[in-house]
């Protein structure tokens, strides 16, 4: 027998993630705001945090992202323009639900900020406290374990075209310039 899914009660109808389009699209370019931290000291852990050291050869000090390997590089180790992840808070509480649902999705930086690319595009640097960070042209895309916390609909919901234009499962960055991050902080385009 197949174990139950404690995520289920949260997912959302297609019906009502296409309604929360409109919102998603209404979201600051130009410039944004940064609402959550965390980092994933071990594959299915979550750390939200009031102040985030990042580093150009970490990425969020304390994320296991150095760790884990990638298919995408030669050797099989980390990639370095997918040291960060950042998400759109919109999209984040339209397909998880209650703020503390949000580190579900396993991203770093929860952002108010418009990440499709007419907004952001690759390669656009930002400010954060006193970081820098940079766009890169990976994709970010839903997976299984994006299906199971949050359901197929949601799957569908941003892997489809849409879902693709605006990066609803967000974008990758890594850092260019060491510094500290807080949720508040604004994000400035450099």
């Amino acid at each position: 027998m197949e174990e139950p899914n404690p995520h289920e009660k949260f997912h959302r109808s297609a019906a009502d993630l296409e309604a929360g389009l409109d919102h998603i699209r209404q979201s600051p370019a130009g410039g944004g705001r940064l609402e959550m931290v965390l980092r994933r000291p071990q594959t299915e852990e979550r750390e939200v945090l009031e102040a985030a050291e990042l580093t150009t050869e970490v990425g969020v000090v304390g994320d296991n992202w150095i760790e884990r390997s990638s298919t995408r590089t030669e050797d099989g180790s980390a990639h370095p323009d997918m040291q960060l992840n950042l998400m759109n808070v919109r999209v984040a509480e339209l397909v998880a639900g209650p703020r503390e649902r949000w580190p579900l999705a396993g991203d770093q930086l929860y952002v108010d900020l418009d990440l499709q690319d007419s907004a952001l595009p690759h390669w656009t640097k930002l400010a954060i406290g006193d970081a820098v960070i940079q766009i890169t042209d990976q994709p970010h895309n839903g997976c299984a374990k994006f299906r199971r916390r949050f359901g197929a609909e949601a799957l569908k919901f941003v892997n489809s075209p849409v879902g693709k234009e605006l990066h609803l499962r967000g974008v990758n960055a890594r850092v260019l310039e060491a510094g500290t991050i807080r949720p508040g902080d604004e994000i400035r385009f450099l």
